[in-house]
């Protein structure tokens, strides 16, 4: 019998990069996925290259009426919700004086409001079912410490972690078990924009930056999706009954706790 045999997960953010990699390892393990984002074509092509268990769902986490369809769309196509996977984000950095309320209010948007009302709103519906559910919020090592460019950023993900203790907390009353992971440094599209801004921001070549960082992990290298799965699926799983309110480092050893 496969892990998560029977249940039904949401992951947004989940056309591509960690979102994607958790949806195929989700699969594997015998859920049914549904592959939510707000590019709907791009989520469409993964659910198409995924397989018959996989479906697209549009969702813009920043606009509840969005995170209520997406919802609905899930207990239409599959009957029930049992995991969601809070990994919608987006990343800036800038010097502390030239921040703009623009980019503080859109990353509070996405990776602070956009994670709490989806929580909230498949809270409700694991709660209606009667039956419990697992919720992952995606954090980051940048939650755990500030950085001097990413002051919004690292803001944000400490704001998730907070989250996820209190509704962990709250939650588990319900038999609804709230954790999070916190990555370190992720290869792929989200780090080719953050060397991207570094290189701006400090005038390093393109590449230098995502070299220095991969040269100070303890683990020898970047993380990939896959090197994140293991822990998703193991807190998605009836394994994980036991533990709340936890976020667990992913990172190749960046940071103790």
């Amino acid at each position: 019998m496969k892990r998560l045999d029977g249940k039904s997960a949401l992951i947004t953010g989940a056309a591509r990069g960690i979102g994607r990699g958790f949806a195929e390892a989700y699969l594997r393990e015998g859920a049914q996925v549904a592959v939510a984002d707000i590019d709907l074509a791009a989520a469409q092509a993964t659910a198409d290259a995924l397989g018959e268990n996989a479906y697209a769902v549009q969702v813009d986490v920043t606009d509840q009426a969005s995170i209520d369809a997406a919802i609905a769309m899930v207990i239409q196509t599959v009957g029930k919700l049992d995991i969601l996977v809070n990994n919608a984000a987006l990343f800036d950095a800038a010097e502390t004086v030239d921040i703009t309320r623009e980019s503080y209010e859109k990353l509070y948007d996405v990776n602070v409001a956009g994670t709490l009302f989806t929580m909230q709103a498949a809270a409700k519906q694991m709660i209606a079912q009667g039956h419990g559910g697992k919720i992952i919020n995606m954090a980051s090592q940048a939650g755990r410490r500030g950085e001097p460019l990413v002051l919004v950023y690292c803001s944000t993900k400490a704001a998730v972690i907070s989250m996820t203790q209190s509704a962990g907390l709250n939650l588990i009353g319900h038999g609804i078990n709230v954790n999070a992971i916190a990555p370190g440094v992720v290869d792929g599209a989200h780090w080719d924009h953050v060397d991207a801004t570094f290189a701006r921001l400090e005038g390093k070549a393109p590449g230098q930056k995502k070299a220095e960082v991969a040269a100070g992990v303890p683990a020898g290298r970047f993380a990939t999706p896959d090197d994140l799965t293991g822990m998703a699926v193991f807190l998605a799983s009836p394994e994980a009954d036991y533990i709340v309110a936890q976020c667990y480092n992913v990172d190749g050893g960046q940071w103790m706790s």
